[in-house]
């Protein structure tokens, strides 16, 4: 594991569709939320920060999926993201994506390898 790269949680924290985990990234200089989930059986993370106000995307702690466990969905306006990719779908995101960290699962672990001082 790189210097920078830090263990966000156990892989069985997170399940296809399902509640993602919280945490944080240092981005120059700045602390920032940030959060994995896992769908597809493959795990993305992103800065928990929706592209149309920058307001934290979970309606409940760590409930980032719609009800359907398909979409990503801003608890403020409705805009809806791909989960693997973090592509605006629709709602006011106006096309703009989520911001996307590196993350890799290791040894029954998620590891954030993107985090940058």
């Amino acid at each position: 594991m790189a210097g920078n790269a830090r263990v966000v949680c156990e892989s069985a924290a997170l399940r296809d569709g399902g509640p993602g985990v919280r945490f944080w990234v240092q981005r120059d200089g700045a602390k920032l939320p940030a959060f994995a989930i896992r769908y597809g059986g493959r795990v993305y993370a992103y800065i928990n920060r929706c592209a149309h106000v920058g307001v934290e995307l979970d309606w409940q702690e760590a409930q980032f999926f719609d009800r359907s466990g398909l979409y990503l969905i801003c608890s403020m306006h409705g805009a809806l993201y791909a989960p693997d990719t973090g592509r605006c779908l629709g709602g006011p995101c106006n096309g703009i994506g989520l911001e996307p960290l590196a993350v890799e699962e290791l040894k029954g672990k998620i590891v954030c390898l993107e985090i940058r001082e």
